[in-house]
């Protein structure tokens, strides 16, 4: 399942800017990413591109990546996503008429981009979680009351709240889906917070299903998460290492910082370059005191 946390194209077109004497580089970025932008619709190919700007497609390649972090074909990609989500979201446009709209073949085209960079079809990201039915509860936690979320397919968010503070931690994650159908059930989320905090009950033959709800990038953030060793930690660069992208430590801690399931996918195991703490979206102390529970049970 998927997501609908949008692509920030202010962020993932930051270069990771490498001077060079006359300039040429930056302008053959610059002169790419104005005809991307400008001719998205055309879907340029890399090889269209590069015998434009009179430069091999290796060559051409190369130079964009280093600068902007990712390829033009990625680029490409992120603007159409963007587009479409203003065509499916705002102007409502039916999906046929939404891919023609954005220079693809047909509405196949359109889902494949959604399958690979939002892990949903179109259909399931404009309808915003509509038709989803996300069955929740409160429960007692080492850590305070736990926010227990899951769909019939298995645990979909697990957070964390103060007493008291519960109705806040509700709204922060049923934001994700506004349109889901959301069921207050003890019973069927009862389970699973046994399943989660009862060592005993941690088994690899009988591994706990989840639903990892997020874009492309940050399931892959939260999967290489999940190598992290019961007890141990490691920084935001490891994590942006493993998944192949060292120089995305940043994007990698927004990733972080965005997962739906505290605890399961041990985003408290990151830390900042200098082994700082840094941030936990349901508070530092509550970070300290599960890394301090882990060294402990280790």
């Amino acid at each position: 399942m998927n997501a609908h946390s949008q692509i920030d194209l202010a962020k993932i077109t930051t270069p990771a800017i490498d001077i060079t004497p006359d300039g040429s580089d930056y302008e053959t970025v610059r002169r790419v990413i104005e005809m991307l932008t400008v001719d998205y619709r055309n879907q340029p190919s890399l090889e269209a591109i590069a015998a434009e700007l009179g430069q091999s497609p290796t060559q051409l390649q190369k130079v964009f990546t280093r600068w902007a972090g990712l390829s033009p074909k990625a680029f490409l990609q992120a603007i159409t996503l963007d587009h479409a989500k203003r065509l499916l979201g705002k102007e409502e446009l039916p999906l046929l008429e939404a891919s023609y709209e954005l220079g693809l073949s047909g509405p196949g085209r359109l889902h494949d981009l959604f399958v690979t960079h939002e892990a949903m079809s179109p259909g399931e990201w404009k309808a915003r979680g509509g038709g989803l039915v996300i069955r929740y509860g409160f429960h007692p936690s080492p850590f305070g009351q736990a926010l227990v979320m899951a769909t019939e397919r298995g645990l979909s968010g697990l957070a964390f709240a103060d007493i008291g503070c519960e109705a806040p931690a509700y709204e922060d994650m049923a934001r994700r889906w506004p349109n889901a159908e959301y069921i207050h059930d003890q019973e069927a989320t009862a389970p699973y917070i046994r399943r989660i905090f009862d060592r005993q009950q941690w088994s690899c033959d009988q591994p706990l299903k989840v639903v990892l709800i997020g874009t492309d990038f940050q399931v892959r953030v939260w999967q290489s998460l999940l190598k992290i060793p019961f007890g141990k930690a490691v920084t935001y660069s490891d994590v942006a290492s493993d998944i192949g992208q060292p120089t995305a430590s940043r994007a990698v801690g927004a990733a972080v910082g965005a997962n739906p399931i505290s605890f399961v996918v041990p985003c408290h195991r990151a830390l900042g370059k200098s082994g700082a703490l840094t941030g936990y979206h349901w508070g530092l102390t509550r970070k300290r005191a599960i890394l301090g529970w882990e060294a402990g049970n280790a």
